[in-house]
C-alpha cells in the first residue's frame, strides 16, 4: 500500500486533478485528467500515466454540475481508483498568497479567510481555487489540505524590482510586484541542471508561453524579476488578457467611454490580448494557421512584446546564459521559438531550425552563445512535491 497525494487545480468552470503515488522518495503520477464545463455541459475525463482512459462522462446541457458537484463526483471516483492506497493529502495551487504566504501552508478556516482577501488581486482565479478547500474542510476536516502559491517563488526578489513608484502608504497596503507562475518557474528551476549544469548556476530567462503568459529572471535558480506584477495582468499580451498597459488608458476608458470598474475588469481580462487584437481566435494554434491580417498582426505584437521584456530581464540580470522555452506556446509552437530566438540574435542566441522543429529538448547550435532550451512544466509534481514536504513537517 502507498500514500497518494492528489494535486487540484480549480477555475471558473473547470477542476484539473492529477494523483501521484509515494514510493520512497519518488513520486510517481497514477492518473490524471479534469472536469470542464462544470456549469454548462461537464465532461469528465481521466487517463493513466500511459495514456489510457480509465474513466470518461458527459452531463447533459440542463445538469449543472458545478464545483461541489464536481469534487463530490471526483471523491466517488477516487474511492474506486485508489483500491489498497491512502489518500493521505490534496494540494492545491492557489494562485495568490500576498505578503503573509511565501511558501506552502497546511490551511485552516482561518487561512482561507486570509487569502479570500486577496480576491481583489486575482479575480480570475482565486475565488475558484478556493472552493474545492473550503467543501473539504467542510467534509473532511481531517484530510490534510497544502495551500502552494503562484506568488511564493518570487519572494526572494528585492525589495527594488517588487516596489511601484508610489506613496509608501499605498505600498503598505501590499501594492506591489508580486510575479506569478512561480509553481512552474520552480519546476523549471529544479529541473534546468539536467540539461545545462552552467545555466542552473548562472542567469536564465525563462518564458511561460501560454494562455495565461510570463517571463521570469532567474539567477541561480532563484527568481530576481518577472514581467507580471500586482496582478496576472501585467506583462505580455495573452490570450485574454491585455498585459503591459498605460495606467492612462484606464482613466480615458472611465473618463471618455464611461466605463465602470467592472465593464473595465471584463474588457482588461476577457476580451484583450491574442483575443482582442486578433478578433479571431486566443488560441496561439488557430493563430498561426489564420490568413487574417489581424491574426497575424496579434502574433507578431505577441513576439515584439517577448522581446522587449526579454531585454529589460537581461539588464536587471546583466547578461544571459540561457532562454528556457515553457508552457503550452513554449513547449510546442516551434515558429513563435524561431521568431522569438531570432529576435533575440542581438543576445547571443543562435536558433538550431532542425532542433527547434522537433521540439528540442536544445534548440540552439553548439555555437551559440546562449543556450536556448525548451523543457515541459510540471506544475502538478512540483505542488504534489510541496505537499508531501508539507505533510511531513505536521505528522
Amino acid at each position: 500500500m502507498s500514500d497518494a497525494i492528489l494535486v487540484l487545480n480549480a477555475g471558473s468552470s473547470s477542476v484539473k486533478f492529477s494523483l501521484f503515488l509515494e514510493h520512497g522518495e519518488s513520486l510517481d503520477l497514477f492518473f490524471g485528467g479534469q472536469l470542464e464545463g462544470l456549469y454548462t455541459a461537464a465532461r469528465f475525463k481521466a487517463s493513466d500515466v500511459a495514456g489510457a482512459v480509465i474513466g470518461e462522462k458527459q452531463w447533459g446541457a440542463g445538469e449543472r454540475l458545478g464545483h461541489d458537484g464536481a469534487i463530490n463526483f471526483l471523491a466517488d471516483f477516487l474511492r474506486q481508483q485508489l483500491g489498497e492506497h491512502r489518500l493521505a493529502a490534496v494540494g492545491h495551487r492557489v494562485v495568490h498568497g500576498g505578503i503573509d504566504y511565501a511558501a506552502p501552508v497546511r490551511l485552516t478556516p482561518a487561512i482561507v479567510g486570509d487569502l479570500e482577501k486577496l480576491i481583489p488581486l486575482a479575480p480570475l482565479h482565486q475565488p475558484h481555487n478556493l472552493k474545492p478547500i473550503r467543501l473539504l474542510l467542510a467534509n473532511r476536516p481531517e484530510l490534510p489540505q497544502i495551500a502552494c502559491f503562484d506568488t511564493a517563488f518570487h519572494h526572494t526578489q528585492s525589495a527594488l524590482a517588487q516596489a511601484f513608484a508610489l506613496p509608501s502608504e499605498i505600498t503598505a497596503r501590499g501594492v506591489r510586484r508580486y510575479g506569478f507562475h512561480g509553481l512552474s518557474y520552480e519546476y523549471i528551476a529544479s529541473a534546468i541542471a539536467e540539461h545545462d549544469a552552467h545555466a542552473a548556476r548562472g542567469r536564465v530567462v525563462a518564458l511561460h508561453l501560454g494562455n495565461g503568459a510570463s517571463m521570469c529572471a532567474l539567477h541561480g535558480g532563484r527568481s530576481v524579476a518577472s514581467t507580471m506584477g500586482f496582478t496576472a495582468l501585467d506583462g505580455l499580451p495573452m490570450g485574454t488578457r491585455c498585459g503591459n498597459l498605460d495606467p492612462g488608458v484606464v482613466l480615458y476608458l472611465i473618463d471618455e467611454l464611461k466605463m465602470d470598474a467592472r465593464a473595465i475588469e471584463k474588457l482588461l481580462y476577457q476580451q484583450s490580448g491574442l483575443l482582442g487584437v486578433s478578433g479571431v481566435s486566443s488560441d496561439m494554434r488557430s493563430l498561426l494557421d489564420s490568413d487574417e491580417p489581424k491574426a497575424r498582426f496579434a502574433v507578431d505584437l505577441f513576439v515584439y512584446r517577448i522581446g522587449r521584456e526579454l531585454g529589460s530581464l537581461a539588464a536587471a540580470l546583466g547578461g544571459v546564459d540561457a532562454l528556457i522555452f515553457t508552457g503550452g506556446i513554449g513547449e510546442h509552437a516551434a515558429p513563435i521559438r524561431e521568431q522569438v530566438c531570432r529576435t533575440a540574435a542581438w543576445l547571443g542566441v543562435e536558433l538550431d531550425a532542425l532542433a527547434n522543429a522537433a521540439d528540442g529538448p536544445r534548440i540552439s547550435t553548439a555555437n551559440s552563445k546562449i543556450a536556448a532550451w525548451v523543457i515541459p512544466t510540471n506544475e502538478e509534481l512540483m505542488i504534489a512535491r510541496h505537499t508531501r514536504q508539507s505533510l511531513g513537517s505536521v505528522r
